[in-house]
């Protein structure tokens, strides 16, 4: 997997001064004697339906791909994942610490409002809010701005966030600690502008079709509920005169089996996945519509730590044991992935890791171990463990889910009882704590260590497994205050350790992103290893 050549922003170490960095926008660049098609229409399978279109009360990856069209935050990114300007023109700092943020006089919001830094403002004090309930909070303590931890445990008012509106197009940001990479971080949904008079206005209900206002390249035209999302071009946005799509419509398709046969049929441009069984044929069968890319992404399953017999590291870690992993990533999946030892994919920026002892024995040495580890903690033949796995509906996810209980069960005689739940109902489950086992995964969110480990720190909105370790909070804020990057990746080397130790989650493999892409789509990034597709940068090539 090739690594992601990210702005000098990210790349620069703490306390470097950082000079104003400007970017053009990246458009939709159609190279020359390129014949578009008539019809500038997209159709994109997403998984599954949309938990909400608020970008600050969504968590999933299907959410942030129909908020990338509606909403446009600071920056964006290119096909490589390299930052480009978003509503922001340029920015600047001296001290990795103190941000400032140039934004585009001619942005504008789809009911025609400027487009200002006080909308960037009100966005992040929501996002902070506790009244908010937002999933995603904790990212803000994650950028070390100013009172965010302090705010979002109610001890200060939202006013208080460390960040300001200098004037209508200068946005002031202010960290506690030196982020060098703090511009990356402002790609995130979460961290995207809402127009503070059409959400108070309409409350909940400020994301029905018929209300949406959006500063994006796209509008929210229908919402047919596990139907469809369609969006249409949104002729206010900035750079509306390079956006060459006039439609793009998501389909929630949770079978990638039907999804797949709706791409062969012509009926979907882009599939959110493919199925695993049908990898090898299709590459065979076609290979243009086949696309392998990086993706910085890992696939794991976490125990609920607060519930025995999870709260006893014996159990968690025989159960990681157990799984054979080189066969789940290249049989079960099949596609590129590569099996996990660790929770970070090893392709991140700035990484290094080392090996867990139990990955340098052999499968038959790890379930020697697991059996061991299971009857010190009093399982056995005669007090046999049985427990729930959780997982949300996909084929794929049941797959792997059965291949993983089958090898417990005949390694270890432990029975895992598989329940199926769809997205909504299983993000809820996880958030309230209502699960044994659970399957999940965790894409970053920029390319940089933190993104991963942070959601395991203690009270971090995403640690589903309630995981609490002094330890690893320590790495991590050793990591925060580096020197340089050697002692950075060093705190991220222990904490990867601590993991491995604890075992509050147990990695299963590192995803790479294959699914299935209409060879006229032009504009399709294949080098993102974040896979942040902007539909204003694609384009439908005319047939030949």
């Amino acid at each position: 997997m090739n690594k992601n050549k990210i702005t000098q922003a990210l790349m620069l170490s703490a306390g470097m001064a950082v000079a104003a960095t400007s970017f053009s926008t990246l458009a939709a660049d159609v190279p020359a004697g390129v014949k578009l098609a008539a019809k500038q229409e997209m159709v994109r399978g997403n998984g599954t339906e949309v938990e909400s279109l608020d970008p600050q009360k969504v968590s999933g990856v299907p959410e942030s791909n129909v908020i990338r069209d509606l909403l446009e935050g600071l920056v964006n990114q290119d096909g490589n994942g390299n930052l480009v300007g978003g509503v922001a023109k340029s920015w600047e700092t001296k001290d990795n610490k103190t941000w400032i943020f140039h934004l585009r006089p001619e942005a504008k919001w789809s009911n025609g409002d400027p487009v200002v830094a006080a909308d960037f403002v009100y966005a992040w004090q929501r996002l902070a809010d506790p009244k908010t309930g937002s999933p995603y909070a904790s990212y803000l303590e994650m950028t070390t701005m100013k009172n965010a931890v302090d705010i979002i445990s109610g001890k200060k008012s939202t006013d208080s966030l460390g960040v300001e509106a200098v004037d209508a197009h200068t946005l002031k940001v202010s960290l506690e600690k030196p982020v060098p990479y703090f511009v990356a971080m402002t790609v995130h949904t979460s961290m995207k502008p809402v127009n503070q008079k059409v959400v108070e206005k309409f409350g909940d209900k400020w994301t029905s079709p018929e209300n949406y206002v959006g500063n994006g390249a796209f509008v929210l035209d229908k919402w047919v509920v596990n139907e469809r999302i369609v969006l249409t071009r949104n002729t206010k946005y900035w750079d509306n005169d390079k956006t060459v799509l006039n439609q793009v419509t998501y389909l929630p398709i949770e079978n990638q089996v039907a999804e797949m046969n709706r791409f062969l049929a012509g009926e979907v441009d882009v599939t959110y996945e493919m199925p695993n069984e049908h990898f090898k044929r299709l590459v065979k069968e076609y290979p243009e519509d086949v696309k392998v890319t990086p993706y910085l992404c890992s696939y794991y399953y976490e125990f609920n730590t607060t519930k025995a017999p999870f709260d006893n590291e014996k159990v968690r870690k025989a159960l990681s044991y157990a799984i054979d992993r080189d066969v789940i990533a290249k049989f079960i999946v099949g596609k590129g992935e590569t099996p996990a030892y660790n929770f970070t994919p090893l392709a991140t920026n700035g990484l290094e890791v080392e090996t867990p002892e139990y990955a340098k024995l052999t499968q038959k040495e790890r379930v020697a171990k697991a059996k061991a580890l299971l009857e010190e903690a009093g399982y056995g033949p005669n007090n046999p463990l049985k427990f729930d796995l959780l997982y949300n509906t996909s084929e794929n996810h049941k797959k792997v889910a059965v291949a993983i209980a089958s090898m417990w069960k005949k390694q270890l005689g432990v029975t895992a009882v598989l329940e199926n739940q769809e997205w909504k109902s299983y993000l809820d489950s996880k958030r309230q704590g209502n699960f044994e086992v659970s399957r999940a995964g965790w894409c970053g969110d920029y390319n940089e260590a933190s993104t991963f480990l942070a959601i395991m720190r203690d009270g971090h909105s995403q640690n589903y497994p309630r995981y609490t370790s002094a330890s690893y909070d320590s790495q991590l804020d050793k990591a925060l205050t580096a020197a340089s990057d050697a002692d950075r990746a060093q705190a991220y080397k222990q904490a990867e350790a601590l993991l491995a130790k604890d075992m509050p989650i147990l990695p299963i493999y590192h995803y790479v992103n294959a699914r299935l892409v209409n060879p006229n789509l032009g504009g399709y990034p294949e080098h993102n290893p974040e896979d942040n597709i902007f539909s204003k940068d694609l384009y439908i090539i005319a047939d030949k």
